[in-house]
């Protein structure tokens, strides 16, 4: 199961740099530029050491500066075709969210089903989840070390080109897609009332008109139907409301429409609705504890591999916050001390070894130290 939020990076919106802004900010810089030359040409010959020349020299100096800072941004986001640049935190991304726009990471999480622990995470530089499915599965498959029966996330993840690339594995897929996500009623002219001819490649409209291939655009990998003489769909009564295009009617399939159909008539199975419902239960979980409880919200450290460890160890976090849950605590110190010895670590009892649990609610599992200690293992409760 996937869940992923957007957070904060530790950087500030405005030093988020585009193509534009810098465009705006040079021309800006240029005439401030031209402002101050004509000043200090001005300046009669006599006024060479008055304090107004030395702060005009200074400024001119700060704005040449300025100058090349921003050409030098400029240059990267053409060279690395970036949209923007943040100058705090290069790595991070401008995120959207209902709070307004704000430097962030996407962090990503795997769940496992049963126990609802977070066995894969991630921060990426991508406002939104549509790139990150196949990679954030295959990431929780190398980790535990074989291939998952289901992998199930929500809307966001609909990208059918990465779905597809978990559905070749074998791997059962319960992702719905956006029309099914929003439920609500297709319009009269909706593209699922056209049909679709596969022997002819075309589509016929509720009117019985054909909408024919005319190209396919690589970049967005899907094709385009038209129909064939515009003046028919002027002459329709039903123009205006099913196009108000000049042009006619026109209709886009993906290249993989198949599997998108395929994927979507497999989320509406009662099997999958049971699982996508299980889902909603296990995957707000992690981030509600760690928002709420722990009080984060935001990334501290700057740099993507910043983000990453924090998330590596937030969801650590949480995953023993779950595990003292499910099973307690004097049950997971002995699984702990038995994957030592399993790993061919030295024995616990050598170490002077301490786990930073929450003290919120674990009133009930405290033990004495001694008691502790003669089990090998030294756990400090605050």
């Amino acid at each position: 199961m996937l869940m992923a939020v957007n957070w904060r990076a530790n950087a500030s919106i405005k030093n988020t740099w585009t193509k534009e802004k810098c465009e705006r900010a040079l021309g800006k810089i240029d005439s401030r530029i031209e402002a101050i030359l004509s000043e200090c040409d001005a300046v009669d010959e006599y006024e060479q050491n008055q304090d107004s020349l030395v702060k005009m020299k200074k400024e001119l100096t700060d704005k040449k500066v300025l100058k090349s800072k921003v050409e030098k941004i400029l240059k990267e986001l053409k060279e690395e075709n970036k949209k923007s640049i943040n100058t705090t935190d290069p790595e991070c991304t401008r995120i959207n969210s209902l709070q307004g726009s704000h430097a962030g990471y996407n962090f990503q999480a795997a769940l496992d089903e049963k126990h609802g622990l977070i066995v894969n995470s991630d921060a990426v530089s991508e406002n939104n989840d549509l790139n990150q499915f196949a990679q954030q599965i295959k990431g929780a498959n190398e980790i535990l070390e074989k291939k998952c029966d289901v992998a199930c996330a929500d809307s966001g993840y609909a990208n059918t080109d990465e779905l597809q690339k978990i559905d070749e594995q074998e791997i059962k897929v319960v992702v719905p897609s956006q029309r099914q996500a929003s439920r609500k009623e297709p319009k009269p002219f909706d593209k699922s009332n056209f049909w679709y001819d596969s022997e002819k490649d075309r589509y016929l409209c509720p009117e019985g008109h054909s909408l024919t291939y005319r190209y396919i655009n690589k970049h967005e990998r899907y094709k385009v139907y038209m129909i064939r003489e515009k003046a028919i769909c002027k002459q329709c009564h039903h123009f205006g409301v099913c196009t108000k295009s000049q042009q006619g009617r026109r209709i886009t399939r993906l290249i993989n429409e198949e599997v998108r159909q395929k994927l979507e008539a497999q989320y509406e199975q009662p099997e999958s609705q049971t699982i996508y419902k299980l889902r909603k239960e296990k995957a707000e979980l992690p981030f509600g504890h760690i928002k709420r409880n722990l009080k984060v919200d935001a990334f501290l450290l700057r740099g993507r591999d910043g983000a990453k460890a924090e998330a590596s160890l937030l969801a650590s976090c949480f995953n023993i916050r779950r595990m003292i849950t499910i099973i307690g605590v004097a049950a997971l110190i002995k699984k702990f001390k038995n994957l030592a010895f399993f790993k061919g670590v030295s024995p616990l009892d050598r170490w002077d070894f301490a786990l930073p649990l929450p003290s919120a609610g674990l009133e009930s599992f405290a033990y004495p130290k001694e008691e502790i200690r003669e089990e090998g293992l030294c756990f400090y409760r605050k």
